[in-house]
């Protein structure tokens, strides 16, 4: 049949199972915008309040399904305004496709309005990019794009289109996509034999997981694998709910944050086997220091991840969920009973903990995993918040955590909320944010009360950068730069002003009647969480250290 290039975009989405489109229209993808309207029936837009919050939605639709997330934006600003999402989830690994228009072919190059080479500018952060010049090559171009960006390590394609595509005719015939199978790789029996010898060598063996294993659904192979080689878990920040947070083997995260009983495990045990995980230096601390006692055996879909930060004494390249279950297939029952006591005495020996005295992070945290049953969707935004909503939620299940890690990404909260929610009506959806970052993207509250999605935005508001100030206060000498936030913005006036409900809690009597109203409430609340400013993320592993020198509030005042 003849369509338009824009109605072969439309098409081409829909032939990719996509329902749900984020973005902001402008001139060059008019065109696009137009063929949009013909299809809405088919097509659920959504008009984010700026493109960044367009990018972060698609993210958190992604990582909360697992299917790709799509995005779209006009050129110049508009296209650029797309980068920080599109960074935030090349960093984790999100499937996304971000498509933007651009000048038509003869204006390229010229520096005409809003032309901005955005294959250029976004070729370091996207697994690949494209730009369309000729609608012959529309239709095979996006097929391909929904294909690198599900296939092997996720990642964001970029489908840059010239205006005068979007408008051009040409034949399209609709096909089935091809379904996206585990690449063929090139560990064999050699590599999972010598695995197994490692691990029936093992006395004390370690699990940690990555979101490697989420991406790839291994979650209950992890689980068996863990049983069977009678070893504890544990995650990093992307690997939450890869492994059940409430199981007994489970130790908490591990890193700069993580449990002390994470932290010392991992560097007294014998045999590490990681995940699906990159080994960020926020996991590993000193990396010549990091379980140094340990033979690691490292798991990845990525080759270029084997050897990049922590040498180890075998890689296997493949699918996490393939490699597990063959390893399940081989093994035979290990038991460590005297290792597991010694890791259960970590773990009654240095709990989490923090002043329960009066209203703080934790307990709203606490509260919300206690009133949900654990169920709830949480996504972050980045610093102190997010710390406490990874140590102080249970993770039941994959795709239930969701927070810009690689890159750290203020203002990424919101608008993955709004993705989550939008991809799981059924599911409660809470945004976890400190006040620094809340200013950032709260813009898109007013998309949330537009289309009426009940997302719940807590706001832990201590009226400072809370983690930079935590750093200042602990390594500069507490030097205030630049990091206090005191002044005359009252956010709930400002959620109201945007069509939210807004509560305001300052004990911690009113957290729970406050969770519950949010909760029961048909549409976006956003609930104030007034703690102290210097309330801080423990345990913690001081910058350039080693993990096995995790301290806490205790440790500082020992240590003085």
């Amino acid at each position: 049949m003849l369509l338009t290039g824009s109605q072969i975009v439309a098409e081409c989405l829909i032939e990719q199972g996509v329902d749900t489109v984020f973005g902001y229209p402008g001139g060059t993808i008019l065109n696009i915008y137009d063929a949009l309207y013909q299809y809405q029936d088919k097509i659920h837009h959504i008009l984010t309040s700026h493109e960044q919050g367009a990018a972060h939605a698609a993210d958190g639709y992604a990582r909360s399904t697992g299917k790709v997330g799509v995005c779209m934006a006009t050129s110049g600003p508009g296209a650029t305004n797309l980068v920080t999402g599109i960074a935030t989830a090349y960093m984790d690994s999100t499937p996304l496709v971000a498509i933007t228009a651009n000048v038509a072919v003869s204006l390229l190059g010229r520096d005409s309005f809003q032309e901005i080479d955005i294959a250029g500018v976004t070729m370091p952060i996207t697994k690949h990019n494209f730009i369309v010049k000729d609608i012959k090559d529309l239709a095979p171009t996006i097929r391909k794009a929904f294909h690198i960006a599900s296939e092997g390590r996720p990642g964001p394609v970029l489908v840059d289109i010239t205006k005068d595509v979007t408008a051009a005719k040409f034949d399209f015939e609709p096909i089935v996509p091809e379904v996206i199978e585990p690449r063929k790789y090139t560990y064999g029996a050699q590599e999972l034999d010598q695995a197994i010898k490692m691990i029936e060598a093992s006395e004390k063996p370690f699990i940690f997981v990555g979101g490697g294993a989420i991406a790839s659904d291994a979650a209950s192979e992890l689980k068996e694998f863990a049983e069977k080689i009678d070893a504890p878990v544990t995650d990093s920040l992307m690997g939450k709910g890869a492994y059940d947070n409430t199981r007994p083997r489970y130790t908490g995260m591990l890193g700069m944050h993580g449990t002390k009983a994470s932290n010392f495990g991992v560097s007294q045990c014998d045999l590490l086997i990681v995940v699906g995980a990159r080994f960020s230096d926020r996991v590993t601390g000193d990396t010549n220091r990091f379980a140094k006692d340990a033979k690691i055996i490292h798991i990845d879909v990525d080759a270029a991840e084997i050897n990049k930060n922590v040498v180890v004494d075998l890689g296997i390249v493949g699918d996490a969920k393939n490699v597990l279950k063959e390893l399940n297939e081989k093994l035979t029952r290990q038991n460590h009973p005297q290792w597991l006591k010694e890791i259960r005495d970590l773990k009654e020996r240095y709990p989490l903990s923090y002043d329960d005295e009066g209203l703080t992070g934790p307990y709203v945290i606490e509260q919300i995993d206690y009133l949900t049953n654990s169920e709830a969707i949480i996504c972050t935004d980045v610093g102190q918040h997010q710390m406490w909503a990874a140590q102080y939620f249970n993770y039941r299940r994959p795709r239930q955590f969701i927070s810009s890690g690689g890159a750290g990404t203020m203002g990424f909260g919101l608008g993955a909320a709004m993705g989550a929610k939008l991809a799981n009506p059924h599911q409660t959806v809470f945004n976890i944010a400190g006040d620094g970052c809340f200013r950032m993207n709260l813009n898109e509250l007013a998309t949330l009360s537009r289309y009426n999605i009940p997302v719940i935005q807590v706001v832990m508001n201590n009226q400072v950068l809370g983690m930079v100030r935590q750093w200042q206060t602990l390594f500069y000498g507490q030097r205030y730069s630049n990091t206090i936030l005191e002044d005359k913005v009252d956010f709930c006036k400002v959620a109201e002003g945007l069509g939210c409900k807004a509560i305001k809690v300052t004990t911690k009597e009113e957290v729970a009647s406050a969770i519950k109203i949010a909760m029961e409430h048909d549409g976006p609340v956003v609930i104030e969480c007034m703690i102290g400013k210097d309330d801080k993320v423990f345990p913690m592993v001081a910058p350039g250290g080693a993990i096995a020198e995790a301290f806490d509030d205790t440790d500082l005042k020992n240590k003085q």
